[in-house]
């Protein structure tokens, strides 16, 4: 009974701990981010090493803006195309959700934590996307700055 208790009570403390997002956080999504991993529902998890694709997110002030995809190239730069998905934040129960919209598609999905370095993601599969804040690659060594 006494480790029955024990467990309960640390459970609550890590459920209670979870980070809730501010209006104030939602600038930090902005900018390129590579997935490191995905947890899914049953606690197993895929590990990604490098990535030929980064999400690139843009939200304004008034929490709308676009998520795309991009391909960082080995200059420092990145080649984008012209598809995107118009994404929108939405405050929620205590909760912060991006709603994503495409001519073809409606989703949602909770942001369960986001930092200047960290952003991790829940989809309705139960899915949680972990990532990274990406920089850009420059291993020509030229000496150029990227952008």
């Amino acid at each position: 009974m006494k480790h029955l208790f024990k467990v309960l009570l640390i459970s609550f403390v890590f459920v209670s701990c979870k980070q809730k997002i501010q209006s104030a956080d939602i600038p930090k999504i902005n900018g390129y981010w590579e997935i490191e991993k995905v947890v899914f529902d049953k606690g197993e998890d895929k590990q990604y090493g490098a990535n030929q694709n980064y999400d690139y997110f843009q939200i304004d002030k008034n929490n709308q803006g676009i998520r795309k995809k991009v391909t960082p190239q080995l200059d420092g730069t990145f080649l984008v195309d012209d598809t995107f998905e118009k994404v929108s934040v939405r405050f929620q129960e205590d909760k912060t959700y991006l709603d994503y919209a495409t001519p073809y598609m409606k989703y949602t999905e909770e942001i369960i934590a986001l930092t200047a370095d960290e952003l991790v993601l829940l989809n309705a599969q139960k899915k949680e996307y972990h990532y990274k804040k990406a920089t850009a690659i420059n291993i020509l060594g030229d000496g150029k700055k990227t952008k």
